[in-house]
Parts: C-alpha cells; structure tokens; sequence
C-alpha cells in the first residue's frame, strides 16, 4: 500500500492528468523504475485509433505487406492473389445458381418435374463450389510456400543491420529497447502480416461476393449485410489496441526477465549463483518482474473481455434487425421466396465472411502496428550504419595501404551515448610499423574506448586517426577490419569447432588432402593453442560445447589460447592485444607475452595490460588518466621521470619483494 499512496501523490502532484498507457498499471506492481520511461511515443495516438484509423491505416499494411511478400516470391505473390480473386468469382457464381435452383424448386407442378428443371442449375452450383475449392487449395498451397520465404527475408534485413550499425549503438540503451521489440514480436510478425493481408483480400473477395450477389438480387438487401460488420468490427480493432499498448508497456519487462532467466539458466553462471548464494535473490527479482506482467495481462484480459462481449451483443442486435427486416421484405412481395432463399444464403455466406474478414482485419491491423515497429527499426538501424561502409558511398575517398608506416591519433575525443563525461579528452599518439607500443592506466582511463577508435570500431567525436595521413573516417570500415587482429579480454566462446574458433572470419580450413591448413598449424603452435587441441577427442574436429552430443568443455586458459591463436591466424600488420593474459597463470602468461613478441617480428603491436612487467621492453609507453595522455616513453625514461607509471610499476614490483624480516614469507 505504501508504494501505492506514493505513486499516486507523485502522479497527482501539479494537478496534471497521468496519461501513461492503462496497460502499465505501475501502482499495482510497486515498479516506479519500469514505468517512467518516455519512450512509447506514439501511445496517445494509438490509444485514440479507431474505425477510421483503421480504415486509413489498412491499405498502408496491406501495400507493404504485399512489398514484403513481392520481394521475397513474386511468383507466389501473384498466385496467391489471383487464385483468391478467382475464388471470390465462383463463390458469386455459385450463389446467383442457387436462384435458379430455388425458382424451380418453388415453382409450380409436379416435384419430378421441379426437380428435372432444377438439374442443370444444380450442375453450375456443384461446378462452381468444386472449382471454388480447388482454387483456395491452391491458393493455400501457395501462401504456404510465401511465408517461410518472406520469414527468411526479414530476418536477413534485421541481422544485416544489426551486424553493420555502428558500434556505438549497442550501448545506446534506446537502440536496444526498439531492438528488443522488432527482434521478438517485429521479426515474426512479417511473415503474419502477409498471411493476414491475404486472409483480408481473401474476406473481402467473399465479403464482395456476397453483397454483390444480395445487390443483384435487391439494392436493399446490401445495407442490412453491411450493418452487421460494425459491432464486431470495433470490438476487434478496440482488443487489437489494446493488446499492442500493453505489449508496448512490457518492452522493458520481457528483457529483464530475459537476462535474469538467462543468469538462472546458463552453465557459465551456475557456480557463481550457488557460491554467492545468489538464487534467493535472483528468484525473488525474477518474480518481481513477472508478477507485474501478469498484472498487466490480467487486466488486458478482462477489458478484452468486455469489448469482446459488447461486440458480440451488438452484432446479435444487428443480426437479428437484417433477418425481420427480410422477413418484413418477404410478406410485402418486395422479394419472391426464391430469392429471399438466395439471400438467406447469401447473407450467412456474407456473414461467414464478413467474420473471417474481421479477424483478418483485426490480426491484419494488429500485425501491422508490431510490423512497422520492426520497419521503424530497421530503418533506423540501417540509418545507424556509417555510410562509408555502404557500396559506393561517396564519402570513402580513400583506401588504406596494404600495410602501413604510422598510425596518428590527433586531437580524439569521444563520448559514449548517455555518458556524462568524455571517455577520451584530446588523446594524441603515434605508433609506427614494427613497434609493440603499450597503453597502461588505472580503470576507467579510456585505454580500451581508444584501442576500438584506432581498430576502426568506434567514430571520434572530434579529431582524427589516419594510417599513413589516409583518415579512417574517409575509408569503409571493413578495409580497417580486415588489416587488423585483437586479441580481448572479453572474447567469445564460440559454440563451433576448434578450428573453426581459430580460422573464423578468413575461411580456408582445410588443405587439399584433409590435412590442416599450415596457417593453422603455425598459429596454434605460436599461441600454444595446439596443446590444447592434441588433448582433445576429435583434435581440431571436436565441437567445444557441452550442449550438443560430443562436445567438449575448455578451462579459461585454454579458451584464452584459442582466442590468441584466432588473432595469430589473422596475420595482420596491427596486432591489438587487450588484457590477453587475464585468464592465464603465471608461467602462461609470460610464455604468452614472449609469443606475442615472436609474433610481431615485423608487425605493429598496440599492448593494453594493467601487468607492468610485461611492457618494459614495449617501444613505448603511454600512461592514461580520465581520457588523457599524461606521460610517453618508454620504461626506463618513465621510471627515472618518477610519475604515475613509476608509481604504479613500484607498486606492482613491491608485491614481489621479499618479506620483512620476523615476517613469513607467503
């Protein structure tokens, strides 16, 4: 109750209306910091969609769903569509042959007779349905074969704008929200869109049917059909709103939930949960959050409820007015029993459409809203892509050197998104071809954020980066990409084979013969990766995963020296090594660093380590503090300078020294 009466005097307070989506509800789940995000921004036009909207907004979805279907089958697309339309024609047919049928069933003589004079409209009615059939069967065949295509095609476009956008995009938490969306419900909604703009021009076709044949029948029977599609109509767009409101207010929700499942789940979190006993906590977070969905989807459930049920009661008004008003048509001899028979039929075959056509509509329109989310993002992702990197963008003006003679950084700065403070505040520096240069600093200091300008995976703010005086800015990122290797801390444990965790991103696994390629044999002997594969049941075969059948679980040292080995197998002339030796014992860690040594024989070198020992013998030093460069050199000039690096250096040596005398040595 206390989070409640907060709430509401915050909500109250200035006498301003709360108008966040009803959906929300954030007073009754006690969750202030899940529900005071902005970011819905077109909830208050959405909440005010109607009829009208709907209308409006319809041939929109329809056109780019019909784009979206075209792109990916146009053979299918068109079969689909005129097969329906085809089918539409019959069902019409069928229906004006049923009046034949009835005027000679109803006129006057013997029944054999009757009966005989009914035949030949018989046939067309049976000829007719028969057809009918057959068309929607492959009509069907082919939106079968439609959906996985445009299924493929969406995904395709969603992961080649994840993969391509800047980097800086994935920290931006915004970008990862609409993310979210366009990934859980965007992507699978393309492929629903179509089938229900199908199922739309499929309602309408019978709908058309229908009232064209009451048309033809008598003008007034038209209306009475239509007057039955209003209720239902409005009670499926109101739920269709409602149900994308609330999706929208859960955005946040289903990704915590996601990460803290994913936390419960994974191997890689297991021991540290049950060490710190971290369950209690996890599971009472966990609930937390669904405990506030379900909230919410209670509640939608029962306002769907009531729409649903004033629909239904609506439309049972409305059915019931057409059927008296037939029947007061009927006892005037507006219309002869033959065809107020058609029209009976007529209308239950109108009405069986006109349901199919609202449902359509209603799933048509409500796959629309999540479909143009996952078209806004794309967009915007697509936007996010720098533009050098696109086929002939006019901005990459310059193409690197195969190889290079220096590296200048001039005046860079740089922000992450959100981020209060600069990570790097007018950082200069210099490496030339051949030299191990080193970057050390306490936490924070923007070693890494500088280490990714220079790779090409993060744009300056201000300044420049230029290999040889060619800016990377005028080049496309996929030229630096591939004249560079880096070795990271943070690495991924790639669920695929030894060898293929080593030579990804360069292809040519194998040698003719079957026998490893001798790139790969040299790269895992000069990262000691290769003792780590002869342990191995399968060597460079065995799946290094437990999750699938045979395969195989690495400590972090070794996943540490595949990791290296797929940075030696790069063989680039800028080699980036970020905390590489973080999982690794002592013994492994200064093999590792004279390999790296060995390996740069020739190749440039940029070193980011908080172990000091390991660049005393780097070309030179850079000391980094709050995103600035405060001193250069190499080590000897650092330690007779008597800064920063003395100091941080003196500190490390000291825990080495021996212990005091009295003091046992640990």
């Amino acid at each position: 109750m206390g989070t409640r009466r907060r709430f509401s005097r915050r909500a109250g307070s200035g006498g301003r209306r709360d108008r966040r989506p009803r959906g929300a509800r954030p007073e009754a789940a006690g969750l202030p910091e899940l529900t005071t995000h902005t970011w819905h921004a077109k909830d208050l036009e959405l909440a005010e969609t109607g009829l009208v909207t709907v209308a409006r907004r319809l041939p929109a979805v329809i056109a780019q769903a019909t784009r979206l279907a075209w792109r990916a089958s146009p053979a299918d697309t068109a079969a689909t569509i005129s097969l329906n339309l085809l089918a539409g024609v019959f069902t019409a047919f069928w229906l004006l042959a049923t009046t034949g049928v009835l005027t000679a069933l109803f006129s006057a003589g013997p029944t054999p007779d009757r009966v005989r004079d009914a035949l030949p409209s018989l046939a067309l009615v049976a000829g007719a349905v028969a057809l009918r059939a057959g068309l929607q069967a492959c009509a069907g065949w082919s939106q079968s074969r439609l959906n996985p295509q445009v299924q493929r095609l969406a995904e395709l476009r969603l992961y080649e704008a994840t993969t391509a956008v800047h980097l800086a995009a994935l920290d931006d938490s915004d970008f990862l929200d609409e993310l979210q969306r366009a990934q859980t419900r965007g992507m699978t909604s393309a492929p629903r869109v179509v089938q229900q703009a199908v199922d739309v021009l499929t309602g309408t076709v019978g709908m058309a049917a229908a009232a064209g044949t009451l048309g033809v029948l008598h003008p007034l029977l038209l209306p009475l059909l239509l007057l039955t599609a209003l209720p239902e109509g409005w009670a499926s767009v109101r739920s269709a709103r409602m149900q994308y409101l609330t999706m929208l207010s859960l955005v946040e929700v289903a990704r915590r939930k996601w990460i803290l499942s994913d936390l419960m789940v994974q191997r890689e979190h297991a021991a540290e949960v049950r060490s710190f006993t971290m369950r209690p906590f996890l599971l009472e977070q966990y609930d937390r959050q669904a405990a506030h969905q379900r909230g919410v989807e209670l509640d939608l459930a029962r306002r769907q409820t009531v729409a649903k049920v004033s629909g239904d009661v609506l439309k049972g008004i409305a059915t019931a007015a057409v059927y008296i008003a037939l029947g007061f048509m009927l006892w005037n001899g507006a219309v002869p029993l033959a065809v107020a028979g058609t029209a009976v039929l007529a209308i239950r075959s109108g009405q069986s459409s006109l349901v199919n056509l609202v449902f359509a509509v209603n799933q048509c329109y409500e796959e629309g809203l999540y479909f143009g989310d996952y078209l806004s993002f794309c967009e915007k992702a697509e936007r996010r892509i720098p533009r050098r990197a696109l086929p002939a963008a006019p901005e990459a003006h310059g193409r690197l050197p195969d190889d290079f003679g220096r590296i200048r950084v001039r005046d860079v700065m740089f922000t992450y998104p959100g981020a209060d403070a600069p990570s790097l505040n007018g950082i200069s520096l210099d490496l030339r071809r051949g030299e191990v240069v080193a970057l050390v600093g306490e936490n924070g200091s923007g070693k890494t954020t500088l280490a990714k300008i220079m790779a090409g995976l993060y744009d300056p703010d201000a300044g420049e980066v230029g290999w040889d005086d060619v800016p990377l800015t005028k080049v496309p990122p996929q030229e630096v990409w591939e004249r560079i290797a880096v070795i990271a801390q943070n690495y991924t444990h790639w669920p695929m084979t030894a060898r293929q965790n080593i030579t990804m991103g360069r292809g040519g696994e194998h040698v003719p013969g079957g026998a490893e390629s001798p790139a790969l044999l040299a790269a895992a002997r000069a990262s000691g990766a290769d003792e780590v594969v002869d342990g191995l049941a399968r060597g460079y075969d065995t799946l290094l995963d437990r999750r699938f059948k045979g395969g195989a679980e690495l400590s972090g040292g070794q996943w540490q020296r595949l990791a290296v080995a797929r940075g030696f197998f790069r063989d680039a002339p800028l080699l980036i090594c970020d905390e590489p030796t973080a999982a690794l014992d002592a013994r492994a860690e200064h093999q590792l660093f004279e390999r790296i040594r060995t390996h740069a024989d020739g190749r440039t070198v940029l070193l980011i380590t908080h172990r000091l020992a390991s660049v005393r013998y780097a070309d030179r030093i850079y000391v980094l503090e709050h995103g600035k460069v405060i001193e250069e050199g190499d080590h000897a000039a650092l330690m007779a300078r008597g800064g920063v690096y003395a100091d941080l250096y003196s500190l490390q040596a000291a825990a080495y020294a021996a212990a005091p005398a009295g003091e046992p040595d640990v």
